[in-house]
């Protein structure tokens, strides 16, 4: 049963998506030839809508995964949001970005109007988000907890300490990317090289077991029982790892790795265009980087 398991997670690896290949879209996308213009976060919507973060200035960049170059969608320094990391667009079609060392979390309608920002504690640093219902809940990579806040139709409410690092075993040092299937948040720990498990429920945390390897990273992307995770494998080697998770997403099996970016991409974030992985070539490694600041596709997993 393991083996069948197996084989059916190769070939769904290997299998087209549908509606994948019906319109030619570029495999390298310019955001930015702003010098200092470091990216981080990417947020891809069903109509093919790209939105990039910008954290070395704040930036957030828009265009189509249609077209190959972004447009700036939040300039630089507006509303105080000077570094921009996570980025999702709510269901009611919202911006919602993380202000990384800004310590605050903004909230925009698609016309680009600040509608909130609620800060964190000074010294917080914002990085990545997930939506579960009507609460978004926010890794703090600085002091290494968990905040939420109330998301609805109505708008963001306060943010709230939620999950604190000492609640938390072992000891994180730096929690990163953020998932959800509605019951548990999956995230990524780079410092243990851990993902942890936590109960939305109980609070209940624990670490996912990886019976064949390691598994953490920056971003991560859900899709039922499919979790795609941005591993730094060292050595300045940045691949998507792809594992099959468990029913109650207690344990994950390592099925495949990607191709590695360019040498000095430092890719941060991955996100689902259709049929493809999409992830930002942030050049974290060497920033502030050397324009242009590119998206491109993930090599060798779909």
């Amino acid at each position: 049963m393991k083996r069948l398991a197996l084989l059916t997670a190769l070939l769904l690896l290997t299998a087209p998506t549908a509606g994948a290949t019906t319109v030619n879209r570029p495999t390298e996308y310019v955001v930015s030839t702003t010098p200092g213009d470091t990216l981080e976060g990417i947020a891809v919507t069903p109509d093919g809508t790209m939105y990039v973060t910008s954290v070395g200035s704040g930036a957030v960049y828009r265009g189509s995964t249609r077209t190959p170059h972004l447009t700036r969608f939040l300039a630089p320094g507006s509303d105080g949001r000077t570094s921009a990391t996570g980025i999702h667009v709510d269901r009611w079609g919202r911006v919602l970005i993380a202000g990384a060392s800004t310590s605050k979390l903004f909230l925009y309608d698609a016309h680009g109007r600040l509608l909130a920002v609620r800060r964190a504690a000074d010294g917080s640093f914002l990085n990545d988000f997930t939506i579960a219902g009507d609460t978004v809940y926010v890794t703090d990579s600085a002091h290494n907890q968990i905040w939420r806040a109330p998301l609805t139709r109505a708008g963001l409410g306060e943010l709230e300490p939620w999950i604190t690092r000492d609640q938390i075993q072992p000891t994180p040092y730096f929690l990163n990317g953020i998932v959800t299937n509605g019951k548990v948040l999956l995230i990524g720990e780079q410092g243990q090289d851990v993902t942890y498990r936590v109960d939305l429920r109980t609070k209940q945390v624990r670490v996912v077991n990886v019976p064949n390897g390691i598994l953490s990273g920056d971003g991560y992307l859900l899709e039922g029982h499919r979790l795609y995770a941005l591993y730094n494998a060292g050595g300045g080697k940045y691949v998507t790892r792809f594992a099959l998770l468990n029913d109650d997403l207690t344990t994950a099996t390592l099925i495949a790795d990607s191709g590695p970016g360019a040498a000095g991409a430092t890719p941060t974030t991955i996100a689902r265009d259709r049929g493809r992985l999409l992830w930002v070539n942030s050049q974290l490694d060497l920033a502030p980087g050397t324009p242009p600041y590119t998206v491109s596709v993930v090599p060798g997993l779909r």
